[in-house]
């Protein structure tokens, strides 16, 4: 891979402050092992050797193309909440293991540290960056991932009825630490942007009725939201479902920056960029079906379809939600090779 050039962080933002760059931009949550390998054109020799790995990260989306870096909570042990184990399965139920049923297991509970993580790392590795380059940081998991995944699903919407003080005290705990995460995070120098990563939504609605989400979810949204603002970067909100009932929200009050996570059976992100995409940033939005189906110059050809569409204003091109290992590596070149 040769990009064809120079990377530059205020090309991206300028896409989160919904303005027209210079030139196209590429946007990804996340990419895989493998094809960072293929991008950066060395092999991994352990996949547990954190310094290796982010290194190589760094590499692959260089020569991709893009003008930042993603760096996964998970590379500097921030804030990792203790979760039942699943197992080596390729799908698991949100009603699987659930570690606190009731009051004695929430206050028994392990909760971790927020002050906890290696954030050096950031600057440990800002050296390997292009000098125009940023990192962009995601989340440990969301609000409402995580109390789901220590409450499970069903158990959630029970207590909802038959607890509700002990709902608030779930999604504060979650919540503040999130909230300690985002702050701290948000602070450092090489880092550019922030992603709130935390699925609201399935298919037809929102995981929680609406009200519940104004009461428990979204306060604790806003307070992240304004903390990342507070240290003046923009913050992006991933998550997956329909957000219809609550998208003018996460707009106009909690006042997120850029939505990322599009389905075609939901919303196509060229509907979504021309209702909302005068309001709020489109990032990414090639559909993973699409993607993972269709042939490299159909997807080719509707990347650079959406490109014309937006003209890139406000506007980022990518997956609708990231680049497990699933999508053939063709098929992820024709996307970005658009650009």
């Amino acid at each position: 891979m040769k990009r064809k050039y120079e990377p530059d962080f205020n090309q991206l933002l300028s896409v989160l402050q919904r303005e027209t760059p210079d030139r196209p931009v590429l946007f990804e949550y996340f990419t895989n092992g493998p094809l960072n390998e293929y991008l950066s054109g060395r092999k991994n020799s352990d996949a547990a050797n954190i310094d290796e790995t982010i290194a190589i990260t760094i590499e692959a989306f260089t020569n991709a193309g893009y003008d930042y870096v993603t760096i996964p909570a998970r590379f500097y042990g921030a804030l990792t909440f203790l979760r039942a184990p699943h197992g080596q399965k390729s799908t698991i139920s949100q009603n699987d293991g659930s570690l606190i049923t009731d009051r004695a297991s929430f206050e028994a509970y392990p909760w971790p540290d927020p002050e906890s993580g290696d954030f050096e790392t950031f600057d440990r590795f800002a050296p390997l960056l292009h000098p125009q380059m940023k990192f962009v940081a995601p989340g440990p998991g969301g609000v409402l991932e995580n109390v789901i995944d220590l409450v499970g699903f069903e158990r959630l919407c029970y207590l909802l009825y038959e607890d509700e003080k002990l709902v608030q005290d779930i999604f504060d705990a979650v919540g503040s630490r999130l909230l300690r995460f985002y702050e701290i995070v948000s602070a450092l120098e090489t880092v550019g942007a922030l992603i709130v990563n935390d699925d609201w939504g399935f298919k037809t609605q929102t995981m929680l009725d609406p009200n519940s989400m104004h009461r428990y979810l979204f306060p604790w949204h806003k307070k992240i939201v304004d903390a990342i603002h507070f240290n003046q970067k923009p913050a992006i909100l991933h998550s997956c479902g329909n957000l219809e009932t609550v998208m003018d929200f996460l707009i106009d009050d909690l006042k997120y920056d850029a939505k990322h996570s599009w389905e075609d059976i939901i919303c196509p992100v060229e509907k979504g960029w021309q209702r909302w995409g005068g309001r709020i940033a489109i990032l990414g939005g090639i559909d993973m079906d699409f993607l993972v189906r269709s042939t490299p110059g159909e997807i080719h050809k509707r990347a650079v379809e959406i490109l014309k569409l937006t003209r890139s204003k406000g506007y980022a091109l990518g997956s609708g939600n990231s680049i497990p290992t699933y999508v053939p590596i063709e098929n992820y070149l024709a996307m970005i090779q658009a650009v």
